[in-house]
């Protein structure tokens, strides 16, 4: 059981690091991770199964308060409706890799799940400020219980996702290698 100092975590920008398939690093706190179930890659397209190579920004944290009481953290928290989607429909370019309210034609990643996955979740901003549609989508920061392979976020299990949660901020970044 680790009490974080939370003043600690605010003096500089950190970076979350996934070094490879199994480890997801903040400064000297590594956390056991998976990633998705095809390795990561420099060049993600829509349902590879692929996590993006790169360093992206991160968005909000949305989360299940049915569930879930808000966690301490910098980062906006997103209370999570049953209408929130996420897109990943290469046939509508201008909701393609964002938030919407779901639509029944259009593909897209429920918020609202049945399971645990999404009672935490951060989306990356990969594909993000003009997305192009089938370079890939939905590419979050997720809980897991197993640790099995993802269709290509990240994902931690509860406890670890709310220590990364005490050390990461709005400008914190993402650098996946």
């Amino acid at each position: 059981y680790i009490l974080l100092n939370f003043e600690h975590s605010q003096k500089e920008n950190m970076t979350i690091l996934v070094k490879n398939k199994h480890t997801l690093q903040i400064d000297e706190f590594k956390f056991k991770c998976c990633i998705g179930k095809n390795g990561s890659t420099k060049s993600k397209k829509e349902g590879d199964k692929k996590t993006p190579k790169g360093t992206f920004e991160i968005e909000n944290l949305y989360f299940r308060k049915d569930r879930i009481e808000k966690p301490l953290t910098l980062l906006k928290c997103i209370s999570i409706k049953k209408s929130m989607g996420w897109c990943n429909d290469i046939r509508f370019p201008r909701k393609y890799n964002k938030l919407f309210k779901i639509e029944k034609k259009v593909k897209h990643e429920k918020l609202k799940r049945k399971d645990f996955k999404y009672d935490l979740l951060i989306p990356i901003k990969y594909n993000f400020k003009k997305p192009i549609p089938g370079l890939g989508s939905c590419i979050f920061i997720h809980l897991t219980k197993d640790y099995k392979p993802t269709a290509g976020c990240i994902a931690l299990n509860e406890k670890d996702f709310l220590i990364m949660l005490k050390l990461i901020k709005k400008n914190s970044k993402i650098k996946i290698f």
